[in-house]
């Protein structure tokens, strides 16, 4: 006796083959997000540290997903090589020079491999080649920043408060300056005061500018005077050098110099012979009587002067 009806094996058959065809399809959306039937080629990278990265995370190039991470494996303590799948048809992009980085899909989203563009004369990178790696930042690490950073704000929050607290009160030279008007006054007054003699300063410099300006107008005037008389002696030297005058002569002609040379001397011996005139003349006989008898009258006039001169106490 048959316990199932033909309508629950037709309810059956359906659901089974549902079941199937979601599964198919499941697998064929997975395995297209995971590059299982597309055409790949792979892709590596070393770092230090790879930040909770996993096998199946996306591989980002230019903010479109171009792969998946296939494998991670610990080199050695410092060194972790990361293994990537890369659509094919993305080859063409990838430069030899393009660098990996570890980022995060969000601020809290799943970590993935992202990919920067190199330089456009840069080689394709080939199949399995090693692309360089910047190390990644730690989100904890960012977090701990924080952190940190939070708790010094809030105690210089309190501290601020405290300050002001203490200004509002009137305590302390800023709280007095604030309360007190007689702070105020005095300020005022010591402001006038230095306008004042902000004015009184401003009337000495002009009156040294105008000091100086006819200081310096005099100078320019003796300047001009000095260039003048520079100019008329250089010309005045200028024709003496030039000229055929009895000074350019004196300065220009040796004959001329020699000449006065030998005249000099014609005069000095010609006063020689003079004085051996004059010396012969005073010994002729009727002068010599003169002169001796003129001799004897001025020793006496000499002893004369002499004896009527007082005596010195």
């Amino acid at each position: 006796m048959e316990t199932h009806t033909q309508k629950f094996k037709i309810r059956l058959g359906l659901f089974v083959a549902g079941g199937v065809a979601i599964f198919i399809l499941a697998i064929f959306i997975i395995g297209k997000q995971k590059n299982l039937f597309n055409p790949v080629y792979k892709l590596t990278s070393a770092f230090y540290n790879v930040s909770g990265l996993q096998v199946g995370n996306n591989v980002r190039f230019s903010g479109i997903n171009v792969g998946t991470v296939d494998n991670i494996t610990i080199i050695n303590d410092s060194t972790v090589r990361v293994e990537m799948l890369i659509r094919k048809e993305i080859k063409k992009f990838i430069k030899s020079d393009s660098q990996v980085v570890i980022g995060s899909e969000g601020l809290i989203g799943d970590r993935l491999v992202i990919i920067t563009q190199g330089s456009t004369d840069a080689p394709l990178a080939k199949e399995g080649e090693a692309l360089a790696s910047l190390e990644p930042v730690e989100t904890d690490a960012i977090i701990a920043s924080l952190q940190v950073t939070a708790g010094y704000a809030e105690v210089i929050t309190q501290q601020l408060a405290e300050i002001m607290l203490k200004i509002n009160s009137g305590k302390g030279t800023l709280g007095r300056f604030i309360h007190d008007t007689t702070i105020a006054d005095n300020l005022n007054h010591t402001i006038m005061n230095f306008e004042k003699t902000s004015e009184g300063l401003d009337e000495t410099i002009n009156e040294t500018k105008q000091n100086i300006f006819s200081l310096m107008r005099s100078l320019q005037v003796t300047a001009g005077n000095a260039e003048n008389f520079s100019k008329e002696l250089e010309s005045g030297i200028t024709k003496i050098n030039n000229s055929n005058g009895t000074f350019g002569r004196l300065i220009r002609d040796t004959t001329m110099a020699l000449n006065i040379d030998e005249t000099i001397i014609n005069l000095r011996n010609s006063s020689k012979g003079l004085d051996e005139s004059i010396e012969a003349v005073h010994q002729t006989w009727p002068l010599k009587r003169y002169f001796k008898r003129k001799a004897k009258e001025d020793a006496i006039k000499m002893k004369e002067a002499e004896a009527g001169k007082p005596e010195e106490l």
